[in-house]
């Protein structure tokens, strides 16, 4: 069969299908066996599960998030390229979403309710990036991946020390999303400036507040 060209309406009918299973959260299934695998769960009183439980509810929005912005991205990216690029990066962080979702299952609770208001704007956002060119493209990768790096060290300081599931996954997370951040940068990423990093990071901070309780 020979290549075909893909119109801008076709990549757009075939996200739907990866918008459903994202916000609804059924149909994914994770490429790699999650980190946490083989571990068993260490003693942490109610407290400490609901925090945890609270900390995975905000990974799990920011996967969310993620598959939302490189859905977008890939959307409207001009070069086969930086599609690709987005591509394979949505896929990966599709890992992530899985393992979050069944941690949220270990500790007896589930996603964000509002991940399809979350979904809805990153998708938008990674959209508009993509239609101004290839470069903010990069360069917003870059720069979000940028602060979930810089969350996720957090939340592995906030663990607490039995939890070795948790921190086994968030751990393999940051590698991750340490990786797509530079590969970003190393494909063409603009670099945003420290007032556009502040602002994203506030507009960061609203969304895992609000994950953390809901």
């Amino acid at each position: 069969m020979r290549n075909r060209r893909f119109s801008l309406l076709d990549r757009a009918i075939s996200e739907v299908d990866s918008v459903m299973r994202t916000i609804t959260n059924r149909g994914h299934s994770a490429a790699r066996t999650s980190p946490a695998e083989g571990h068993s769960d260490g003693e942490m009183s109610a407290k400490e599960r609901k925090h945890v439980a609270g900390l995975m509810r905000v990974n799990h929005t920011g996967e969310v998030c993620a598959q939302a912005l490189y859905q977008g991205q890939a959307l409207t990216a001009r070069m086969p390229t930086v599609r690709k690029e987005m591509q394979e990066a949505a896929d990966e962080e599709i890992d992530h979403l899985v393992w979050c979702e069944e941690r949220l299952r270990d500790l007896d609770s589930r996603p964000s309710i509002l991940n399809p208001l979350w979904y809805g704007s990153s998708f938008a956002l990674g959209a508009i990036a993509g239609a101004i060119g290839d470069d903010v493209s990069l360069g917003f990768v870059a720069a979000t991946e940028e602060r979930v790096c810089n969350h996720l060290r957090d939340h592995l300081k906030q663990l607490p020390e039995e939890d070795r599931k948790s921190a086994l996954i968030l751990q393999q997370m940051l590698e991750d999303e340490e990786r797509h951040g530079h590969k970003a940068m190393e494909a063409g990423g603009k670099e945003f400036s420290t007032p556009v990093k502040d602002g994203m990071t506030r507009v960061a901070k609203v969304m895992t507040e609000t994950a953390y309780r809901v």
